[in-house]
């Protein structure tokens, strides 16, 4: 069977990440910056004891990245300053 002979059912896409110019990986990657508040803390009370020592905070917090935690706080508190 030709790849044009499949229908749209076989092809799984994330159709918000198509519309915004978005691919489904960063999608994806997007959702993971949601923190839960515990997590939130931590990285407060790490960032105050270490500053910007992103792997040494992604190390306290199982199954993040040091990017995501440097993300996280550059999105959320560089505005503020």
């Amino acid at each position: 069977m030709a790849d044009s002979d499949r229908s749209s059912d076989d092809i799984s896409v994330d159709s918000r990440a198509v519309c915004w110019g978005v691919t489904a990986e960063e999608s994806t990657q997007d959702s993971k910056l949601q923190f839960s508040e515990d997590e939130e803390t931590l990285i407060t009370r790490m960032f105050n004891l270490v500053g910007e020592r992103w792997s040494l905070i992604a190390g306290r917090i199982p199954g993040r990245t040091a990017e995501e935690i440097e993300k996280y706080w550059t999105s959320r508190y560089s505005a503020s300053e």
